[in-house]
């Protein structure tokens, strides 16, 4: 038998069990949950899927460095390879379809792309053992078998329960308003025009810059103003209800579970929202642009605000909060139309 059968014979069952991942990877991502009317442990299901996760890590190890250097693996060695690392992949899969809806929805979306995270991860050292050439471990497989470890210690940092997971959600969002805030906070506090840095400069230096489309007006200014309102509206909103979540939240009834992931959904909306509003605030300004965006911006705000009202996680304490941020919204709403209707 040649060199080139030995190796392609050697290689042949990493093709095959290539495609078995990517398989699982796409049931796994687009699959449902097996729902059981048994009573679930959720404790369990964290040391189980964590011995599962560390099986998978153990065994791609095993592959990444049997097809590190030469001799290739025998065919019947390569199988056994193949075979233990599909298993460990089967049985994460399976852990995790454990994992029923009524945990919370957003904390089974946060294992689901953990542990797609993985199986993709495989997928790519799989891809990259039958491309790279064996001589020793090449840069590219020593990378993507440290991706593979990565991905599995994510499982560590996971949310314990949906209260948790809701909170992971919540200061994601945050953190992109924050940085639209900021960023258009920046911009205004620069010179006149915020884009002569990026544009040609190669002009008379004693005439002024022909195209005004390239700053700011002073009615635009005073139309940010209160597009700036909503935004810090929207940031205080998200997080006052993480702190809310935080000390209210509670995963023991299946309804306020139910509303923990009402909130998520709803809040995901939030920062798409501000950084399509804050996008439109850049010169040259689009009066009826912004006008759309803030709309929907206050519209998504005090639907945020009634659902806030009427869960578990809204005490007295935070109804004071909730109903000066319904008043922030109107007020800066109204602003901002009527500055944008003047003078036009």
């Amino acid at each position: 038998m040649s060199a080139d059968n030995c190796t392609e014979n050697s290689f042949l069952p990493l093709r095959n069990v290539l495609n078995s991942i990517q398989c699982i990877r796409d049931r796994v991502r687009d699959g449902e949950p097996n729902e059981s009317d048994g009573a679930f442990n959720l404790s369990n299901f964290w040391d189980t899927l964590n011995q599962a996760v560390k099986a998978v890590s153990h065994e791609a190890t095993k592959l990444s460095l049997a097809y590190s250097k030469p001799p290739l693996p025998s065919e019947q060695d390569g199988e056994k390879l193949a075979e233990s690392i599909l298993k460990s992949l089967f049985t994460l899969s399976t852990v995790y379809y454990w994992l029923p809806k009524s945990q919370g929805i957003t904390l089974r979306q946060q294992v689901r792309d953990a542990t797609v995270g993985v199986l993709e991860g495989v997928a790519q050292l799989v891809e990259i053992i039958l491309s790279t050439p064996l001589q020793s471990m090449s840069q590219e497989q020593l990378i993507s078998t440290g991706s593979v470890w990565s991905a599995c210690d994510q499982f560590t940092q996971l949310p314990r329960d949906n209260k948790a997971a809701v909170l992971v959600a919540l200061s994601a969002q945050s953190g992109v308003v924050k940085d639209a805030i900021e960023e258009i906070e920046q911009a205004l506090s620069e010179a006149q025009d915020p884009f002569s840095d990026v544009l040609d400069d190669d002009q008379d230096g004693d005439e002024p810059r022909g195209n005004q489309d390239t700053y700011w007006s002073e009615k635009d200014r005073r139309v940010i103003g209160p597009c700036q309102g909503l935004m810090k509206a929207s940031a205080a909103c998200l997080r006052k209800l993480a702190s809310a979540v935080k000390t209210n939240g509670d995963v023991s009834a299946a309804q306020n579970v139910a509303q923990l992931d009402d909130l998520a959904d709803i809040t995901k909306d939030i920062s798409p929202g501000i950084d399509d509003l804050a996008l439109c605030l850049y010169p040259p300004m689009d009066y009826s642009g912004v006008e759309n965006n803030v709309s929907k911006v206050a519209a998504l705000l005090e639907k945020v605000l009634g659902i806030i009202r009427c869960s578990h996680v809204c005490g007295e304490s935070e109804l004071t909060w909730v109903q000066f941020l319904d008043s922030a919204v109107s007020h800066n709403l109204q602003k901002a139309h009527d500055l944008i209707q003047q003078d036009s």
